[in-house]
């Protein structure tokens, strides 16, 4: 019946080459065929059922015909394999086209999108210029560096060949040239000093504790006579060039205050996944579901930032100003630059295929550089508890030539490297596929991030407090009374609070923290820290008996630089680990240094710290009058409290009558005032 069938419906070679529709198939499949399949079409799909259909059809023909059956099979999927191709075709012409002028496409896609901004730019500055200034400013800094680029790449060797002649004659001048611009520097810090520290004489206590670290570190070098005093000077001079311009300039100010404002905000957008996950009452009133799924957040966003090359490319231009100035080796260079952003232990995998080969003054300068700095990751959970953000990332930026200079101070290179020139060094970018992977595994990566601060605050919390209750026991058998890990701490780093510039009352709390960070961690110490601001913020009173509640504006920032870097004992550990892994052959090497590098990166955060007590301006009060005129006692503030302090200051109780000097006499608001003051303060004025 099959056969007769077949005879009936002719199926020829003509036909096939003709293209006509093959009837045989419509007792098998009866649509035509939608598109081809290709030859590796899934069980159960179209192309299946036919060619199942055809054995079915053929294999029922036994004899004679089965060769003549093979052969009309064979012919079958030779048309269908052609049909195919030919259906192919429009897709591969149009795959060889981009592939031909795939730089053109490029060119035009980019010039789209480039016209495309240029119209939205131009748009947004129309409507409200104000609002678009943080606009305007991101484009030029991007349109400044795609010139650069372009100029380097066009136009960089000629420029080189016609400067050639200068540099030469430069060359020739260096010597005397180099002594003048050295004395016009020392002399014109020398004068900007004198003049700023007369308004404010205790900033020289600053400026003495920073000059004793430096040469505290000196003594402490491995090779006194190897010291590259170019490095050390120029590492110096980037840092204080950089804490002029952010504690000291407006446009710096402005610029650090606004990023640290849009930081807060952007971190804000964590309560979106925390509220959903947790609940709100959660993420309001516990501290590890408020603070620490900021640190999975800002994990994925980095891991992104990586994966797009924005990081790299960062880290690459950061380095490239630091190694220039400095003449530090690109490898070295690299790993502290990528501190500012990252971890201890990621920023070597910016350089982890050159890791074996560094210098032992390499290796020192990479841990160095780790334990200077913290994490951005950890950064965005201090700025949740209330530290100044701004003065957050002034510290991480300011410490990475810090930690260059410092490091080369303390183990100058004696051998030589392997990696002088730019050109041996290659950034690689991740290994994910796409940005959701990516971001996937940045938040992955985070959870053994956040499992380690929750296990290391539950345990050295505990271990806090067991200390402490040890040593109440001990001090109580020889009638000393309240004897704790703090008090001790005070008394050890007091001397190093005060060099740095915090006023004597508050060296002791400042000390405390220091001694926290240290033998516990920055974690606990700026918890601390966050307390003590927030009383102040509150307006509570200075002392609660003979215990200081908060420390002053000065002190704080000084604390806030002070604490930043993870140079603590636990890190130690982290540290090995995180560098034994990726080197297991220079175990030696890396315990050999990793305890001057924990010196070195504790030392670079109080030069910083030095330089913030150096720079800082105290906040302007205002005027108290008008302040307190209006204020609303129902709460308070710092305000209100320097503002009542003023008040009493002025206050003058004789024969139990309560007369005002300065700016008070003879206002009718005098007495209303103090009375007000005196609800929330004590003085000797409210006996009146």
């Amino acid at each position: 019946a099959a056969l007769l069938e077949m005879e009936e419906n002719k199926i020829t070679l003509d036909s096939l080459e003709k293209g006509t529709d093959n009837p045989a198939f419509s007792s098998v499949v009866s649509p035509p065929f939608p598109s081809c399949w290709g030859t590796g079409a899934a069980q159960g799909s179209p192309a299946n059922d036919v060619f199942q259909g055809e054995e079915r059809l053929y294999g029922e023909c036994d004899g004679p015909c089965s060769e003549s059956n093979k052969e009309r099979r064979r012919e079958g999927k030779g048309r269908f394999f052609s049909y195919c191709r030919k259906a192919l075709q429009p897709a591969s012409k149009a795959k060889r086209f981009c592939k031909a002028h795939a730089k053109v496409l490029r060119m035009v896609v980019l010039g789209l999108l480039g016209v495309a901004y240029l119209c939205y730019f131009i748009a947004a500055c129309w409507l409200n210029f104000q609002r678009a200034l943080a606009l305007v400013v991101m484009t030029a800094v991007v349109v400044f560096f795609i010139c650069w680029s372009l100029f380097k790449k066009h136009c960089g060797a000629k420029v080189m060949m016609l400067l050639n002649p200068v540099w030469k004659c430069f060359q020739k001048s260096c010597l005397w040239l180099k002594w003048l611009l050295w004395v016009a520097l020392l002399g014109g810090l020398i004068t900007w000093l004198a003049l700023d520290t007369s308004r404010n004489p205790e900033q020289l206590i600053s400026l003495a504790g920073f000059c004793f670290l430096v040469l505290f570190l000196f003594a402490c070098s491995k090779h006194h006579g190897a010291v590259s005093w170019r490095v050390v000077f120029w590492g110096l001079g980037i840092e204080f060039l950089l804490g002029l311009f952010i504690l000291r300039t407006t446009p710096g100010i402005e610029a650090f205050q606004w990023l640290g404002d849009q930081i807060q905000f952007f971190l804000g957008y964590t309560t979106a996944g925390s509220s959903f996950v947790f609940g709100n009452t959660l993420i309001e009133e516990v501290f590890a579901f408020q603070t620490l799924p900021i640190v999975v957040f800002f994990s994925c966003v980095m891991s992104i930032l990586y994966y797009l090359g924005v990081m790299q490319w960062l880290i690459v231009k950061i380095s490239w100003l630091l190694q220039v100035s400095m003449g530090t080796t690109p490898t070295e260079t690299l790993s502290v630059a990528g501190n500012i952003f990252v971890g201890l232990t990621e920023a070597p995998l910016l350089i982890r295929p050159y890791l074996a080969d560094m210098t032992r003054s390499e290796i020192h300068t990479v841990m160095t550089g780790g334990f200077s700095t913290i994490a951005g990751s950890v950064m965005g959970a201090y700025i949740s508890f209330g530290i100044d953000a701004a003065s957050l990332i002034a510290a991480s930026v300011m410490a990475a030539p810090c930690a260059l200079a410092m490091s080369k101070l303390v183990y100058p290179e004696v051998e030589e490297s392997k990696f002088k020139s730019k050109a041996s060094i290659c950034l690689s970018s991740g290994e994910e596929q796409n940005i959701l992977e990516a971001a996937s595994n940045g938040a992955a990566a985070s959870v053994g991030l956040v499992a380690n601060i929750v296990a290391n605050l539950i345990a050295f919390l505990a271990v806090l407090e067991f200390i402490n209750a040890a040593l109440r026991w001990f001090g109580e058998m020889v009638d000393i009374e309240g004897l704790s890990f703090q008090v001790i701490c005070s008394y050890i780093f007091m001397p190093v609070a005060f060099l740095m510039g915090a006023d004597w009352a508050d060296s002791p709390l400042v000390a405390e923290l220091l001694g926290i960070k240290i033998f516990l961690n920055e974690f606990v110490a700026y918890q601390q820290l966050a307390t003590y601001k927030k009383n102040r913020l509150s307006g509570l009173e200075e002392w609660d008996g003979s215990r200081k509640q908060w420390i002053s504006e000065r002190a704080e920032s000084i604390a806030t630089f002070a604490l930043c870097g993870f140079a603590n004992l636990s890190s130690i550990g982290i540290m090995l680990g995180g560098l034994a892994s990726m080197v297991p052959q220079r175990k030696g090497d890396l315990a050999s240094v990793v305890l001057r590098a924990l010196l070195t990166g504790s030392c670079v955060s109080m030069l910083n710290a030095c330089l913030a007590g150096l720079l800082h301006v105290p906040t302007e009060v205002g005027d108290c009058v008008s302040f307190l005129s209006t204020a609303n006692f129902s709460s308070t503030s710092y305000t209100t409290y320097t503002c009542c302090k003023q008040l009493f200051a002025s206050s003058v109780l004789k024969n139990g009558t309560v007369s005002f000097t300065g700016a008070w006499a003879g206002l009718a608001e005098s007495v209303l005032c103090l009375t007000q003051c005196c609800g929330h303060y004590n003085h000797t004025s409210c006996l009146g």
